[in-house]
C-alpha cells in the first residue's frame, strides 16, 4: 500500500473544505485536456498529473496537507483516474485531474517541523519517515466505516459562458489577456500589485455597470473600495465595499479585514474580496456567509448574478 500526500493549497488559499465535501483528489493544470500515457510531463507542469493519473492505485492512501506542517485529513482513492471539467475554477485554481478518494474524520494536526517546502509538487509519494509512521498508526487504530461509505455525487460542469454582457465585454478580454501574460513571468516580470488591479479591473468594472465616480471612493477610512447610494460620503450611505488584494493571494482570507473596517465605522455591510480578477460576496443580513462569486477569467452564468448584484442601483 502506497502512501500520497495531496495539496489543499496554501493556508490562505486553501480548497480543502472542497476536497472532503465532494471526496475527491485534484490536481492541476487541467486546461491541457485530459492525460493520456503518450503526454509528457512537460505539458502539465511536472510529474504531479502522470502520478496522480496512472502512478497511484485504487487503495493507496492519500495525506491531505495543507500549508508546509499541516494534514488535514488521511483517505483512500476510491477510483481510477477522472478528466472533471467542473473543477476548472476552484479559488482560482485549475484543477481537472482527479481521482475519488473516501476521506476519514481525521483531525487536523500540524507537525512540529516542516515536511513540505514550498516546491513540493501537489501530489507526490511520501518519504518522511514522521509520517510515514504517523500514517501507518492512524490507520492501524481508525474505524473502518468511512473506507466504505457511499461517495456523494459529484457537482454538475458548468461550460463557460457563451454570451458575455456587452458592458463587461472588454474587461473579460483585458483579463483573459492579462492571465496569458502573467503565466510566463520571465515575458511579463513581477507581478501587478493590488492598486493596479483596483485601478485597471474593479474601478472599471463598477464604471461600467453604472457607478458615478463620486460614488465610488478609494482608501476611505482605510477600506480599499467604498460604494455609496447616495452622497454624501457616509458611513450610512454606503452599498457595499470591496476588499482587495494582488492576484492569487487566496482574497477570501480578507473578509474579516474588511469586516473590521465596518466594525469601526459601526455599520454592516456587504463585503466583495477580489484580486480584481475574481470577485466573491459575502452577504451582512446572512453572518457573512459567501453568495456569489464571479472569475472575470472563466465567466460563467452564476457568475452573472455576482455582475447583477454589483450593477448601480
Amino acid at each position: 500500500m502506497a502512501i500520497w500526500h495531496l495539496s489543499a493549497g496554501p493556508s490562505l488559499r486553501t480548497y480543502a473544505d472542497l476536497l472532503l465535501t465532494f471526496q475527491v483528489a485534484l490536481v492541476g493544470p487541467g486546461d491541457a485536456g485530459p492525460w493520456r500515457p503518450e503526454r509528457s510531463d512537460d505539458e502539465f507542469d511536472g510529474a504531479a498529473v502522470r502520478l496522480l493519473a496512472s502512478e497511484a492505485q485504487v487503495g493507496d492512501v492519500v495525506v491531505l496537507r495543507e500549508g508546509t506542517a499541516k494534514i488535514v485529513s488521511i483517505g483512500l482513492i476510491a477510483s481510477d483516474y477522472l478528466y472533471l471539467p467542473q473543477f476548472d475554477d476552484v479559488n482560482g485554481w485549475d484543477l481537472q485531474h482527479g481521482r475519488r478518494v473516501r476521506w476519514s474524520g481525521h483531525a487536523p494536526y500540524t507537525f512540529a517541523t516542516l515536511l513540505f517546502g514550498s516546491a513540493t509538487p501537489a501530489f507526490g509519494a511520501v518519504t518522511q519517515p514522521e509520517l510515514v509512521d504517523y500514517v501507518r498508526r492512524f490507520m492501524n487504530s481508525a474505524l473502518l466505516n468511512w473506507q466504505i461509505a457511499v461517495l456523494p455525487p459529484l457537482p454538475p460542469e458548468e461550460p463557460p459562458l457563451a454570451d458575455v454582457p456587452e458592458e463587461i465585454a472588454d474587461l473579460v478580454g483585458q483579463a483573459l489577456d492579462l492571465s496569458s501574460m502573467q503565466a510566463t513571468p520571465d515575458y511579463f516580470g513581477d507581478p501587478p500589485a493590488e492598486h493596479e488591479m483596483v485601478a485597471h479591473f474593479v474601478v472599471p468594472l463598477l464604471r461600467a455597470l453604472g457607478w458615478p465616480p463620486e460614488r465610488i471612493a478609494l482608501e476611505w477610512h482605510r477600506i480599499d473600495v467604498a460604494v455609496f447610494h447616495r452622497l454624501p460620503r457616509t458611513p450610512e450611505n454606503l452599498a457595499f465595499v470591496v476588499e482587495a488584494k494582488r492576484p492569487h493571494r487566496g482574497v477570501e482570507s480578507h473578509l474579516q479585514q474588511a469586516r473590521d473596517y465596518l466594525h469601526a465605522l459601526g455599520v454592516e455591510r456587504d463585503v466583495v474580496v477580489t484580486d480584481g480578477l475574481r470577485y466573491r460576496l459575502y452577504a451582512a443580513d446572512q453572518q457573512y456567509v459567501p453568495m456569489v462569486y464571479a472569475n472575470l477569467e472563466r465567466l460563467k452564468q452564476p457568475g452573472l448574478d455576482l455582475i447583477e448584484y454589483l450593477k448601480r442601483r
